[in-house]
Formats: structure tokens, sequence, C-alpha cells
């Protein structure tokens, strides 16, 4: 998969030092895989969620560094890409108004 706005998780492990190793650990298993649909997801990243917003797309959040933190993303199968759209910790993510921003 290609990546895109690796720079989206670098800005956020540069506030939040703690998450880098996490980021980095996605971001190695996710550019080496060829995801074709949500199992195929599953298969690398067991806990990725398909998780509608308020759009009415459809968004994937992972759980990175034992689920402190979420990163949402938009995955485009059928272009091989991931746009990393924003991370979260695990509070702010159950808040769920970054929904109303997608």
């Amino acid at each position: 998969m290609r990546i895109i706005k690796r720079a989206t998780l670098a800005a956020y492990w540069q506030r939040n030092p703690q998450a880098q190793s996490g980021l980095l650990y996605w971001h190695k298993l996710a550019k080496k895989a060829r995801w074709n649909c949500l199992q195929d997801v599953r298969a690398t990243f067991s806990h990725a969620d398909a998780v509608p917003v308020a759009s009415g797309r459809t968004v994937t959040v992972f759980n990175i560094a034992g689920n402190k933190y979420r990163l949402i993303t938009a995955i485009h199968y059928n272009r091989q890409l991931v746009f990393a759209l924003m991370v979260l910790t695990h509070a702010e993510y159950d808040k769920q108004n970054w929904k109303n921003l997608l």
C-alpha cells in the first residue's frame, strides 16, 4: 500500500513521542501490505474497524500502541492507497467528535 501523508503520523509523534514506535510499526506493515478489502486488513491488524462518519463515507480505524492511540484512515483498495487522516488518543476517539470532521 502507498501511505499518503506520513507527515500526519510524524507530526503526531513529534507532539507525543510515546506514540512514535507504534505508528512506525503500523507504517512499516501497511506499506508492505496489499489489501483488497477489510478482511485483508484484519489479517494484518486484527482489531481494524470500519466506522461510518458524518460525510456518509467509511473510514478504517486502527488501534496503535496497545490501544493507547487510534489511527483513522481512508483506504482506497482499488488504488492501493491509505490516507492517514488523524491520530487520536483513546479518550479523544471515544468522545466521537472526530466523526463530524470527516
